[in-house]
């Protein structure tokens, strides 16, 4: 466990500029500390008039060391911004229109109680609280007639229940009871373990009063929810079959009945079927998914069916990308759609017979750590598209595109960045061993003189069906402010370059990717940057198991850090939460079956090559790369007297590493401080 005075020296670490300032004079490049003033926009909702947006804004809290939501309107004529959820120590999300666009509904919580539905009108800027639910709601979803809300939530259940203890005397102190576990997924990275119980479908009046249950059984029914013009159905995403644990990724869509709570499937085939949205006329349904074929990546398609689920057919074959989101245009005639596309997130309208258009690129998602490409938008009935723009230098703001131009409406974290200097990126073309092209970008620190050599941090993003793009990262300018060039890349296996390319690595990660992370290290080396005798590389996830993979390959990098890796496939896929997954989609057979295909993709059978000194960091309560592998990993080291330090992130998940501002930057620090000792000095 980290202790207080080890997370202030860390975060004075981080905070330390190029060359030092006085306490009392702003820094002129990032800091750690700069991390609580950084502020993102998500989630953007245009109302159906196109002249409001709803969003999500996220800043830190550094009184609670936590990110706080709430949600704020732009005026899309003026730009002028006005809050409706922004309370000093509660957080707000999932704003939604009303068909009518007189309301908002959005889910809020105050510290210590349960989220809770909130509708707010336009009209008189007045808002009602109208649920008092047992756990927060999730999904929210207006009727067509904007009488009723439906949501899905968790409803408590029984769990398998093996006798009893003896009864208790009255006082006494026992042991909690006992813990049973029958279900195969039975933890989730970020929930914990999985709780007795299922989440279902409900609706509340708008105006508020008494929940009604739609949907029961033992089955998880999920969102995005979609209502039927008429009202009479609500299509949702769930695996209602008998195995439905052994078949997780093999979801489908349901109409529900709103009236009857019967329920119909509308898609069989074998894959994820999910995010079904409904024509404004009622005859058809988008959605997205695929025929899997148990392969390590697939493209997500666009696919179009009759309203009883027959006729089905996908209309993004040809478009070698993978969809994230769709609506439908207003006329029905076409649909907007998300996807990521060479490390950048873009909006296009696909009409039914396939045809694309761009509309908006340059989207931006709600991370600040890494690089990661991302976005979202949403559509006004006349087709104005709002946004989530971005660039190498600031966080995700809000743009809308109309009429074939683009406008910036926020600019939240100008008033912070201006007055910084910050490490210069651009885009780095390298070619692997057979020729492809492999992408990357090159940041060079603030400040940076020409001539001059300086030390370079390889940088490796997870996934790894993931992309990284030209988007902003709070590690790569905290490395950067402390004089590191970094380098980031998009090697085979990345997403947004086409299915092909993404499965480069099936059945064999890692592997040939390694020889495209060495080519994009000797180009960064040919621009004349970087000191070849100071290299360092670190990443997190699948880039931490490409990181301890890299150490036992070569000796050419000064010093590591691996971050939440996989060190031994094996343990791995018996102990992260998504239990089938591992061996079903990455491996040929389960690890019993063939013991040694696993290990031999295991950075742990490297290990006796290892001499590099490498740092491991993890959150204490990762389950989706536990613990357990970056523990292995660390005791392997130590055993091969190889210098090393094992960095805990307490309380953090896989997801949530860098979730509390302290701690990201803490980490950052830690890392740096690592590649510090090793540095050579000039």
């Amino acid at each position: 466990m980290i202790r207080k005075s080890l997370i202030s020296l860390l975060l004075l670490t981080a905070s330390m500029p190029v060359m030092a300032a006085p306490e009392d004079v702003p820094s002129p490049v990032l800091q750690g500390r700069d991390l609580f003033a950084l502020e993102v926009a998500t989630d953007p909702q245009i109302s159906p008039d196109g002249k409001t947006i709803a969003y999500v804004r996220k800043s830190g809290d550094i009184m609670t060391d936590r990110a706080r939501s709430s949600i704020w309107l732009i005026d899309v004529g003026t730009g002028k911004q006005t809050p409706i959820a922004a309370g000093s120590s509660g957080n707000a999300s999932q704003p939604r229109w009303s068909p009518g666009g007189q309301r908002i509904a959005y889910i809020a919580s105050e510290p210590g109680e349960k989220p809770q539905l909130f509708v707010h009108w336009m009209t008189n800027h007045a808002t009602a609280r109208v649920t008092g639910l047992p756990d927060a709601p999730q999904d929210i979803a207006w009727s067509p007639d904007g009488k009723q809300i439906a949501y899905t939530m968790n409803v408590p259940g029984e769990g398998l229940k093996l006798g009893k203890a003896p009864e208790k005397p009255e006082g006494a102190q026992w042991a909690p009871p006992l813990e049973i576990i029958d279900r195969v997924d039975y933890r989730n990275d970020g929930g914990g373990y999985v709780t007795p119980g299922y989440s279902h479908i409900f609706v509340v009046p708008a105006d508020g009063g008494a929940p009604r249950q739609l949907s029961f059984g033992d089955y998880n029914d999920g969102g995005p929810l979609a209502w039927t013009p008429d009202g009479a159905s609500i299509l949702f995403t769930s695996v209602r079959k008998p195995d439905w644990q052994q078949q997780v990724f093999d979801s489908e869509i349901y109409a529900l009945d709103t009236a009857s709570g019967a329920i119909t499937p509308l898609t069989t085939r074998v894959g994820p079927d999910n995010s079904p949205v409904i024509s404004p006329e009622g005859r058809q349904v988008a959605y997205l998914g695929f025929d899997d074929k148990r392969l390590a990546y697939q493209n997500t398609r666009l696919s179009i069916m009759n309203r009883d689920g027959s006729g089905a057919r996908t209309i993004t074959a040809n478009l070698d990308r993978s969809i994230d989101k769709i609506e439908w245009s207003a006329d029905g005639k076409s649909l907007y759609a998300l996807y990521d596309q060479e490390g950048v997130n873009r909006v296009a309208r696909v009409t039914l017979d396939g045809r694309v258009t761009q509309i908006a690129t340059s989207l931006a998602g709600a991370g600040l750590d890494r690089p990661y490409s991302g976005g979202d938008f949403s559509v006004s009935k006349g087709g104005i598209v709002a946004f989530t723009s971005g660039t190498y230098y600031r966080p995700a703001d809000i743009s809308v595109a109309q009429g074939g131009k683009v406008r910036q409406l926020t600019r939240l974290n100008d008033n912070l960045l201006a007055t910084k200097s910050l490490g210069q990126v651009r885009e780095l073309g390298v070619k692997a061993s057979d020729g492809r092209t492999v992408p990357a970008w090159f940041v060079t620190p603030p400040g940076y003189q020409p001539g001059t050599r300086v030390p370079m941090i390889l940088e490796i993003h997870g996934g790894p069906a993931s992309a990284y793009g030209p988007s902003f990262s709070t590690d790569d300018q905290l490395y950067a402010a402390s004089g590191y060039a970094v380098l980031y890349t998009n090697p085979r296996g990345s997403t947004s370059y086409g299915e092909e390319f993404a499965q480069l690595i099936h059945h064999k990660y890692p592997g040939d990717d390694y020889g495209d992370l060495m080519a994009a290290v000797d180009a960064a080396i040919a621009l004349g940057v970087v000191d070849p005798d100071n290299l360092f590389v670190t990443g997190g996830s699948g880039g931490g198991v490409l990181t301890s993979w890299i150490v036992g390959k070569t000796d050419r990098f000064k010093a590591a850090a691996t971050q939440k890796p996989v060190i031994n496939w094996i343990s791995e896929a018996l102990t992260m939460d998504n239990t089938l997954f591992t061996s079903r989609y990455w491996f040929e057979k389960k690890p019993w079956e063939d013991p040694m295909s696993y290990w031999s993709r295991s950075p742990l059978s490297l290990i006796g090559n290892v001499k590099t000194p490498t740092l491991v960091v993890v959150g204490s309560e990762d389950y989706r790369t536990p613990v357990s592998e970056s523990e292995q990993y660390y005791a392997a080291l130590q055993i091969q007297g190889v210098p090393t330090a094992l960095v805990k992130v307490p309380g953090a998940s896989h997801g949530g590493f860098t979730a509390r501002p302290s701690q990201s930057a803490a980490k950052a620090a830690a890392i740096l401080a690592w590649f510090d000792k090793y540095r050579s000095k000039p």
